[in-house]
């Protein structure tokens, strides 16, 4: 079922577009679990065969993961946490997911939320915890954007690299996803490191104003 998934998702990318790319992220960064790997790479690859620009697919990912995690906030601050939590197993929202990111959105605060566009797992998941905690939709928006930018930026660089170099992936959805991911652990752990080390100058500074205080 996955890789029929991904056949037709990839299908998207290349007939569709930017308004397929736009789509797809809109969809990753909502409650349908459609892999990134499988969007931007491909679609950075046909940029750089003249099918499109690489700063377009870039503009219409941050876009695209923008618009749905809009909606995902909205809906979420809308219902609250109490109707997500009895229900959203039916749309594919676990519990304990629903859980680590409003512990990671509750610990890391605003940029939590551009952390979160840069990790795996918590990524689709964040808005909802902002929705239902009635963060700023401006502060929400100005961080998911340049969050998601960043993210979109590795991918489409990610994936004229790779493909370059292995065009035969281009026809293997699935293991382009898997070569991304495997070559992209060294992001997770750059992003893992600028998250502690935003959390520690969050507590120097909370030390600082209470002892001016």
């Amino acid at each position: 079922m996955l890789h029929g998934l991904l056949q037709v998702w990839f299908g998207w990318v290349r007939d569709g577009g930017y308004l397929g790319v736009i789509a797809l992220m809109a969809m990753e960064s909502s409650i349908f679990p459609v892999p990134s790997e499988i969007v931007i790479p491909p679609a950075a690859f046909w940029a750089s065969q003249g099918r499109m620009s690489l700063s377009g697919v870039i503009l219409a990912g941050t876009f695209g993961s923008w618009l749905g995690s809009a909606i995902t906030y909205w809906v979420s601050r809308w219902i609250g946490r109490a109707v997500i939590l009895r229900w959203g197993r039916f749309v594919l929202i676990k519990p304990d997911g629903l859980e680590r990111a409003e512990r990671f959105v509750a610990r890391y605060e605003v940029g939590g939320v551009f952390f979160a566009r840069l990790l795996p797992v918590v990524r689709h998941l964040i808005s909802i915890p902002a929705g239902i905690a009635r963060m700023s939709f401006g502060v929400f928006s100005l961080v998911t954007v340049l969050g998601a930018f960043t993210w979109c930026s590795v991918l489409a660089w990610f994936g004229v690299k790779i493909t370059a170099a292995h065009p035969d992936l281009m026809d293997d959805p699935e293991a382009l996803v898997r070569m991304i991911q495997h070559e992209g652990h060294w992001i997770v752990g750059a992003v893992l490191g600028l998250c502690l080390l935003y959390l520690l100058v969050m507590r120097l500074t909370s030390r600082g104003s209470q002892s001016a205080a």
